[in-house]
């Protein structure tokens, strides 16, 4: 199934453009659960004196029964969508089938938005709704309706996605399943569903969250309020779209806010609310788990040192040649495997950056057996990144190669150059 980027890329869309769309796919669930309803894109060619219309990406909602089990994507539309697709992009305005369309005896209601974009129309987003699921819709299936089509206004006005919103990165961003409150220009909350009614209850509310500031009901049960979050007011006022993180009485709520707008003028705004709780308390455990593990190696790494120095004091101490080098032989290996474990204990992975380790060897080991002589060392290639339980076999591998090279490549010699080249070859699946 071909990407939306090379599908952008094959009916010549601007990069501008494209951007524009990226950023619209990547939030559009949210009008596909809102809305209970499938999206599709679809992208416009000229083909000589024939436009043809193509499918550029294609979302199911989560919050309702799909329409269509099969994926849309590069399939082309047929007459009668293709007559809805350009009487929406000649109208610039939303266009509603006026006959509901059968699929295996399901009426559809198709309508076709144009996704704009500095006053142009560079797309057309269709939403296809199911109306045989439909019955006597409940509150919480009008609010979400209704806060889709603001959305869907917003899209054909040019004014959704916004363009720079500060989303973060961090796990746990919240969805409409997980809990919706609607809030008027002055931050009082018009609707919560009964998700973020529970969320803020468990956060330390016991009010009437209904025809309440949204603002007062989280900052007054914030844990620590000598940290000031400069992004709160505006998420709680649905003022900007940002996402932000509460913690009070051991919950943490994620907070996503989203403006909206009627053709540019600012008619309120949606917060969306997660409880994270547990998934904030699995990643503490394991960057606990993480720290005692780097302990671990830093500990071994620090035994492996002492062992390694009361060898080389009781080498010095024999007077018997081979036993002295057998000594010298042993301290050498276990230096090695210490570098290794120093180097765990500096990251959280269980592989390591197998060339830095290299080069360490590389240095201590021409310099010592070198024996003052002007010894030399090049590395060419890279090990890349290496397991742990393989770094410590490999390193001793390496430590043998260099230390024999040095000693009898260079022992009769005043100097030379000791070259250790690597290259890693990929074989089917695994790498050798």
């Amino acid at each position: 199934m071909p990407s939306l980027s090379s599908l952008l890329e094959r009916i010549g869309t601007a990069p501008a453009d494209a951007e524009w769309l990226h950023l619209l796919v990547g939030d559009w669930q949210l009008i596909s659960d809102l809305s209970f309803a499938d999206l599709a894109l679809w992208g416009r060619t000229e083909q000589g004196s024939v436009a043809r219309w193509t499918c550029l990406t294609h979302v199911r909602p989560n919050t309702g029964p799909l329409v269509f089990y099969d994926d849309m994507v590069g399939k082309e539309a047929d007459p009668s969508r293709r007559r809805l697709l350009v009487r929406c992009l000649t109208t610039q305005q939303l266009v509603t089938d006026e006959r509901p369309d059968w699929r295996e005896d399901m009426p559809l209601r198709e309508e076709a938005i144009p996704v704009m974009s500095e006053g142009r129309v560079i797309a057309v987003m269709t939403r296809h709704s199911n109306l045989a699921s439909m019955r006597t819709p409940s509150r919480l299936e009008i609010t979400y309706r209704a806060t889709a089509d603001a959305l869907v206004g917003m899209v054909a006005s040019g004014h959704f996605p916004q363009r720079g919103a500060m989303t973060g990165r961090r796990r746990g961003m919240p969805r409409v399943g997980d809990g919706v409150a609607r809030i008027d220009l002055d931050g009082i909350v018009t609707y919560a569903s009964p998700n973020a009614i529970s969320a803020l209850h468990r956060f330390g509310e016991h009010g009437r969250v209904l025809g309440d500031y949204l603002s007062r009901m989280v900052t007054e049960h914030l844990d620590d309020h000598s940290v000031v979050d400069e992004s709160l007011p505006l998420v709680l006022t649905g003022k900007a779209a940002i996402t932000t993180e509460v913690e009070g009485l051991g919950v943490s709520l994620t907070l996503r806010s989203i403006p909206l707008s009627d053709n540019g003028r600012r008619i309120g705004g949606l917060v969306l609310v997660r409880d994270v709780s547990e998934l904030r308390r699995r990643e503490r455990e394991l960057l606990t788990k993480d720290a005692t593990i780097r302990e671990i190696h830093h500990r071994v790494k620090n035994n492996l040192q002492t062992v390694a120095a009361l060898l080389r004091l009781q080498s010095r101490r024999v007077t018997d040649e081979q036993a002295r080098g057998a000594l010298q032989e042993a301290e050498r290996r276990i230096g090695s495997i210490a570098v290794v474990h120093e180097a765990l204990s500096r990251t959280i992975d269980e592989a390591v950056d197998f060339d830095a380790i290299v080069s360490r060897v590389f240095t201590s080991l021409v310099e010592v057996a070198g024996r003052g002589k002007a010894a030399e060392w090049r590395f060419d290639g890279s090990f890349g990144m290496v397991a742990a339980e393989d770094a410590n076999a490999l390193a001793m591998v390496v430590t043998e190669l260099v230390h024999n090279a040095v000693e009898h490549g260079l022992a009769d010699t005043d100097g030379g150059l000791v070259r250790l080249r690597a290259t890693r070859h990929r074989q089917g699946r695994s790498s050798g």
